[in-house]
């Protein structure tokens, strides 16, 4: 169901762009196109204008079910009756002693690294 509202509201997305560029502009826009045609040009910009008008709508109608049907199917949780605190994979758990500075400090009180050895020719 999910599927074939996406592919129907796929196409009144291609189908709204190139109505969009079709329509006149201010600059002629894509209709560029001297005299003759099917229409005058005042009935083609009202035939394109009703056209948007209704792929707009169509579009707003199914991006509204859309999202209705992507929360169909969630639960209403409370964080007040969650069940158990989790904790997220950096930080320390209960069990480590101390905090990231209590760690930083017994790092600087390791003694330092030996100092790097020459290669030797044999």
């Amino acid at each position: 169901m999910q599927t074939v509202i996406i592919v129907i509201h796929l196409m009144i997305v291609v189908a709204l762009i190139g109505t969009v560029l079709l329509q006149r502009s201010e600059g002629g826009g894509l209709g560029v196109g001297g005299g003759g045609g099917f229409m005058s040009s005042r009935g083609t910009a009202n035939l394109l204008t009703r056209t948007t008008a209704v792929l707009a709508a169509g579009f707003f109608v199914t991006s509204l079910f859309l999202s209705w049907l992507a929360s169909y199917d969630r639960k209403p949780s409370s964080i007040i009756t969650s069940p158990a605190p989790v904790s997220s994979p950096g930080a320390p758990s209960p069990t480590d002693a101390g905090g990231i500075l209590d760690q930083l400090k017994k790092q600087d009180e390791a003694p330092p690294p030996a100092a790097p050895q020459a290669p030797r020719s044999q």
